[in-house]
């Protein structure tokens, strides 16, 4: 896939593009945003996502920041708990699942056979990274749509929902307590892209 501007995308790109909600003029951006490291190791020339993913973190973290304040009429401890109950990789890898990102990711033969599509990490990374080719693409306005159509809708609805909602932060304060090792969370999912299952198992210590 090449890294340069393409005028005629493949199909599976206008199928995530639509998905995304956003379509792209300059489909080389979205091309390198599922670009990953592994990949572009094989490819000589090829760009990573890298940029990308750090442009879109910065972007993610504005956008939730103007939601949450205007939309929550609540303390600063409760935005801050808003804000991470989105702002993370498990929360964007199950976005980017959704979306069928994994599916279109562009990995490495070693990374791909470790089954690198599904892994939380590299799909929330990813996810940013689209978000970046979508600010650079469409402007502040497309990035703020997206995230409010996507990301957004994983949020509590009410204040009273915001101390119910943050359960991976509690067992995270519970393993420290109790000196175990930090919750390993897995995030898998079979079936069509318009109707997939998924499967969330938390690890502690290795044990289910």
């Amino acid at each position: 896939m090449s890294q340069s501007a393409s005028t005629q995308p493949s199909a599976g790109l206008i199928e995530l593009s639509e998905r995304i909600g956003h379509d792209f003029a300059d489909w080389s951006l979205l091309e390198r945003a599922l670009a990953h490291r592994s990949w572009c190791a094989e490819t000589p020339g090829a760009i990573s996502n890298e940029r990308l993913e750090f442009l879109g973190d910065a972007v993610l973290g504005w956008v939730i920041a103007d939601i949450v304040f205007h939309r929550y009429p609540v303390a600063e401890g409760q935005l801050t708990d808003l804000r991470k109950s989105v702002v993370n990789a498990i929360a964007l890898a199950e976005v980017a699942q959704e979306i069928g990102l994994g599916n279109h990711l562009l990995l490495g033969r070693g990374e791909a056979a470790a089954g690198g599509a599904d892994k939380p990490s590299i799909l929330s990374d990813a996810f940013e990274a689209v978000l970046g080719a979508v600010y650079l693409d469409g402007g502040a306005d497309a990035a703020f749509s997206m995230v409010d159509r996507l990301v957004v809708p994983r949020m509590p609805d009410s204040a009273d929902a915001i101390g119910q909602f943050d359960q991976k932060t509690e067992l995270q304060e519970l393993c420290a307590r109790l000196g175990k090792g930090a919750p390993v969370y897995e995030v898998s999912s079979h079936g069509p892209d318009h109707a997939k299952t998924f499967r969330a198992m938390v690890f502690v210590d290795g044990e289910v």
